[in-house]
């Protein structure tokens, strides 16, 4: 596995701390001469180059929930198989960043694929002429060996994979992350916030324990301004494969996700409803919009995935109106 940055201490103060490098917890560490030096306080070079690398790379999304279990990781699967095969000509790369729980390689069926590394940097996994996957997944003796890292670890291994791997031009560049507002993500949006970060889109599901932490992830959002393309409500619905009638499995009991959008002032891109069939191509790696086209899903997907392009289309001719 590659280098990544020495496991800091566990009460660690934090580099930008006035105690960094003097506090008790301090004693022993190997970088404590550097973080009581002030050196540690000066701008991290890796947000430069982060910014070259993903230079070529036009949008770059955040799939974000703010609870596990939504199905945060099949949307995103769903989200690049469907821009990918929109047009052939889109490049889409896919970025798993959910250190601990790596399921792109499982849900793009890439598992047991190796990551080869050249001059120019890590070469990410090919799933399709225009789709790539990167995931630490790739890195691990075995799917069912366990990451047990700190914050500082795991940071330095999102710190690689956004300004290490070689994906060369990009349309979009979708980040798969864990559930929460934590290390992983604070840590992607330092080093992307240079490069430029399109817009996030939340993934829930109807039910108000879901929508609870979901007002908190588009809380996250905002007050680390990161732009908000919109949330998806999947599992709306129960499609029933045989008879393909319709019924709530999470009864929305406050209006679920669109009325939870028009409160706060975002856009409700869609909801995709709950199919088992997607489940099992998922657990066996298969395209789902290839092995089930006439599905309600595959539709609802579509009209989700032209919403985002349309919503990055805006942002791009907004961003360059303000610059002339």
């Amino acid at each position: 596995m590659a280098d990544v940055p020495t496991e800091a201490p566990e009460h660690c103060p934090g580099t930008q701390s006035e105690n960094a490098g003097k506090a008790s917890a301090c004693a022993g560490c190997p970088n404590q001469s550097l973080c009581s030096s002030g050196a540690a306080k000066q701008p991290d070079p890796g947000i430069k180059l982060v910014k070259e690398r993903l230079s070529l790379v036009r949008n770059k999304l955040l799939v974000l929930s703010g609870k596990g279990g939504v199905g945060k990781s099949t949307v995103t699967s769903l989200l690049s198989r469907c821009l990918a095969a929109e047009n052939p000509d889109r490049n889409v790369g896919v970025l798993d960043i959910d250190i601990c729980g790596p399921s792109q390689p499982r849900v793009l069926g890439a598992l047991g694929e190796q990551v080869h590394q050249s001059g120019s940097g890590w070469s990410p996994v090919y799933i399709e002429d225009n789709l790539s996957l990167m995931s630490i997944g790739f890195l691990l003796g075995s799917p069912s060996d366990a990451v047990i890292w700190r914050g500082p670890k795991k940071n330095g291994m999102i710190k690689q994979f956004l300004s290490e791997v070689d994906w060369g031009s990009l349309d979009y560049l979708i980040l798969d992350t864990p559930p929460g507002t934590s290390d992983e993500h604070l840590s992607a949006t330092s080093y992307l916030r240079g490069a430029g970060i399109t817009g996030a889109v939340i993934v829930t599901t109807p039910p108000q324990i879901a929508l609870l932490d979901v007002r908190k992830e588009i809380d996250f959002c905002r007050k680390v301004n990161i732009p908000i393309l919109g949330v998806v409500e999947n599992m709306s619905t129960f499609i029933c494969p045989k008879c393909k009638n319709a019924a709530e499995i999470f009864p929305a009991s406050s209006g679920g996700a669109q009325a939870m959008s028009k409160e706060l002032n975002v856009e409700f891109l869609g909801s995709l409803p709950l199919d088992p069939l997607l489940a099992r191509c998922c657990d066996e790696g298969k395209n789902f919009l290839t092995e089930m086209p006439d599905s309600p899903t595959v539709s609802a997907l579509n009209k989700i995935c032209k919403s985002i392009v349309r919503k990055c289309e805006e942002k791009k001719k907004n961003y360059f109106n303000n610059s002339q």
